[in-house]
């Protein structure tokens, strides 16, 4: 009979450390008003990149869709004042409504002149066409570019995405100025063949998983752009941190985590933008749980949801206060 001990060691030795890429797709807060809040962006970026983890603005998390042309350059101007000139940050390029190639050529070029780097966001304009027909729209776009990422998004969180068969991904693939894509089907099949495609054709290329109901998905190959992330920066870090190093202790953070991530990301799954923002809020990350006016909403009661999963990670440091404070007087 196998112990339980050894059956453990056996279990977990299957996790291979790694280092990951770890980026985050911040939460655009809003005021009361319904505008932007600044000083609020400005604070949770400065605390995604302290906490060790990229930047990634104008993303599904940041409303990318529902913001003016001007509103994403703000973002952009706003994240590269924060972070310096010398720190890499990743930037959804959004075309609007147009979704051809010149209104990408616009986004891209106000990415790369903020020295950002650009992640190509589905439009509706790309769901008709064939692989090969998707793929020379992508080379296009990324004709001017010497980097970017692509990034296929499941239509449960936007109807402007889409889930590429795999004929596509393998020719978005072979695109040179593409070094990795952000992959949100939330199936980790999928997923997988994407990681097994990468092995075969182009080991460099790295498949960022935006799968928030799987992020283990690093312990199979993939690095991260997650929304769930900008929910707890640092608990994050923490976890890769504990991945580059052993089995044990980051099974443990993970699985908190991802009870976090089950909570925020369940149907209807575009509220997981102020599930992020009550999330903040009551571990006070932020001064209110205040989203884009026009973005979905849970309901007040779920901070009693989100308080647990705070507890769980060790995110409070007065439970009773907390509690007293943060949710008690919302539900």
């Amino acid at each position: 009979m196998i112990s339980a001990e050894i059956s453990l060691s056996a279990a977990l030795a299957r996790i291979q450390p790694r280092r990951v890429h770890g980026i985050s797709a911040v939460l655009l807060p809003y005021t009361a008003t319904g505008k932007i809040d600044w000083a609020q962006f400005e604070a949770h970026v400065q605390r995604t990149h302290t906490a060790g983890l990229d930047v990634a603005v104008n993303m599904d998390t940041g409303f990318v869709d529902l913001l003016s042309e001007h509103e994403r350059s703000l973002v952009l101007a706003a994240t590269r004042g924060v972070l310096g000139a010398s720190t890499p940050f990743y930037a959804g390029a959004f075309p609007g409504a147009a979704g051809d190639a010149t209104s990408y050529a616009a986004s891209t070029a106000a990415i790369v002149k903020s020295a950002g780097i650009p992640v190509i966001v589905q439009s509706r304009a790309m769901h008709g066409l064939g692989a090969a027909a998707k793929a020379a729209f992508y080379a296009t776009i990324c004709e001017p570019l010497q980097r970017a990422l692509a990034f296929e998004l499941s239509p449960v969180f936007a109807p402007h995405g889409e889930i590429w068969d795999d004929e596509t991904f393998a020719r978005i693939m072979a695109i040179p100025a593409l070094g990795g894509a952000k992959h949100s089907s939330l199936d980790r099949a999928t997923e997988l063949r994407r990681l097994t495609a990468r092995d075969a054709e182009r080991p460099e290329f790295r498949i960022y998983t935006g799968n928030d109901l799987a992020i283990d998905m690093v312990a199979y190959g993939s690095d991260y752009l997650l929304g769930l992330s900008t929910f707890a920066p640092e608990a994050f870090a923490e976890r890769d941190r504990q991945l580059a190093q052993d089995g044990l202790d980051f099974s443990a953070r993970n699985d908190a985590l991802q009870h976090l991530g089950n909570v925020g990301f369940r149907s209807p799954v575009p509220a997981y933008k102020h599930s992020a923002a009550l999330f903040l809020h009551l571990t006070g990350g932020l001064l209110s749980d205040h989203i884009h006016p026009a973005a979905p909403r849970r309901p007040q009661s779920d901070r009693i949801l989100l308080f647990d999963c705070a507890l769980r990670l060790g995110l409070v440091d007065d439970p009773s206060r907390r509690y007293r404070e943060r949710v008690a007087p919302y539900v």
